[in-house]
């Protein structure tokens, strides 16, 4: 599946494919500030993170092409 596919909102499962690391390596990052949820959700405090934020990270910006095979 190519980064444009997916949805504007993404869980910590879809952010753990697109970037080939597990949740628990997405969970880490988040404790050192390197890539914080735009929002938790639900009284578990489920992530969500934008797919801007996603290509941020990836130091890409949604106006260039890029293609992402999953």
């Amino acid at each position: 599946m190519m980064l444009e596919e997916y949805p504007e909102i993404l869980t910590i499962g879809e952010v753990a494919k697109i970037l080939r690391v597990t949740p628990l390596t997405l969970k880490r990052w988040e404790q050192k500030g390197k890539l914080v949820p735009m929002a938790r959700i639900n009284t578990r405090g489920d992530r969500r993170y934008s797919k801007s934020q996603v290509l941020a990270f990836l130091g890409q910006t949604e106006t260039e092409n890029v293609e992402y095979r999953i």
